[in-house]
């Protein structure tokens, strides 16, 4: 078993994140993830969204699953930490941690499944060689 390099991101919880029962609503879990992943293919893969996106390609959600253990409020600083599980021709499973960093404690954490497409097509592709060498740090 290929054991994967893993990459931190720090945000604050923001206004809108917040629900009626004034905390961070389940939706903006997923959105924290994602947005962590994003930045690190770009810091730390060497290949970018953008360059996925500019070869006719991009990644979709294709199973997830999130457990949620402590709840963020307004204000909370956290880290989502991200790292392949598992990389192939036929897609990737990302596993996820989110912390709040004022007690260092869980808040949730779970995994994607991701899938390659071709844009023009919405049809999943292989995931090149490259690819695979490029993210199996």
């Amino acid at each position: 078993m290929t054991n994967f390099s893993r990459f931190t991101t720090n945000y604050k919880v923001r206004p809108d994140d917040i629900d009626m029962f004034n905390h961070v609503h389940n939706s903006k879990y997923l959105d924290y993830v994602l947005a962590a992943r994003y930045e690190q293919m770009d810091t730390h893969y060497g290949m970018s969204m953008e360059k996925f996106l500019e070869l006719g390609y991009g990644w979709v959600v294709q199973k997830v699953e999130i457990a949620f253990k402590r709840p963020l409020g307004l204000g909370d600083h956290y880290s989502v930490t991200t790292g392949l599980v598992s990389i192939n021709h036929r897609g990737c499973k990302v596993s996820f941690e989110i912390k709040n960093l004022k007690n260092n404690k869980l808040s949730a954490d779970g995994w994607f499944d991701f899938v390659m497409i071709d844009l023009k097509t919405g049809r999943g592709v292989e995931v090149s060689d490259e690819m695979i060498a490029k993210y199996s740090i």
